[in-house]
């Protein structure tokens, strides 16, 4: 659509589920999330940022657990389901395009799960990687999680991301009608290329799963690198 970019079709896909009285995706969090939080010794009295919270499933858990979290996510739909589900802390919450907006604070931990798949070029996934460079505090990690089994090469045409397709509903079985939206899958060699070189450092990565959402997920702790 004119004046949209390619990636605001998720915002479509929400508002189409939403209007079928439907959510997305499930609503279990993301055990690597808890789990990086503990290894890496996050604590309640540290700033957290999410890209990308979509539905909720991360945050949910993290501020009902006393987390200083700030959730976003590019889609209007998304944060007014959150908020609507979450009306205790409506302020955790923000619309973000982090490929063009900034938070004027730096995070100690920064978390994007399946998010950077959505973006297809190279430069709107520097972008992303130069965002969370820069919202990082100097001894700060992120944990990006990216659909993918490390080995696959694939692209969807940005071009269609609006166009309608049909799709079964995973918890219903209900037929719909939604935005084909976007994605990207790429090998761990181009994952780790991208970090590298985004002046990121690579503190640990394989593949892991986000049941029941994404049964296969890479992911990689990375840290801003030592100048």
């Amino acid at each position: 659509m004119r004046g949209r970019k390619y990636y605001e079709a998720y915002d479509d896909r929400y508002k189409q589920v939403y209007g079928k009285s439907l959510r997305w995706f499930s609503g279990a969090n993301s055990k690597i999330v808890a789990e990086v939080i503990e290894k890496y010794g996050i604590t309640k009295t540290m700033k957290l940022l999410e890209i990308g919270c979509g539905e909720g499933r991360d945050a949910f858990y993290l501020l009902k657990n006393g987390y200083d979290l700030l959730a976003t996510d590019i889609s209007p739909a998304a944060i007014a389901y959150c908020t609507s589900n979450c009306p205790e802390k409506p302020e955790a919450f923000q619309v973000l395009n982090c490929l063009s907006d900034r938070v004027e604070e730096e995070f100690d931990f920064i978390y994007a799960i399946a998010v950077l798949h959505m973006l297809v070029p190279d430069e709107d996934r520097a972008q992303f990687y130069r965002f969370i460079y820069d919202q990082l505090s100097d001894s700060g990690i992120a944990l990006i999680c990216t659909m993918g089994d490390g080995k696959e090469e694939w692209s969807s045409d940005i071009s269609t991301a609006f166009d309608l397709q049909k799709r079964t509903h995973e918890f219903t079985g209900e037929a719909l009608c939604i935005a084909g939206t976007s994605c990207r899958k790429v090998s761990f060699q181009t994952f780790f290329e991208e970090i590298l070189s985004s002046n990121l450092e690579i503190a640990e990565s394989g593949l892991t799963s986000i049941d029941p959402d994404f049964p296969a997920i890479m992911f990689a702790v990375v840290k801003r690198k030592e100048q």
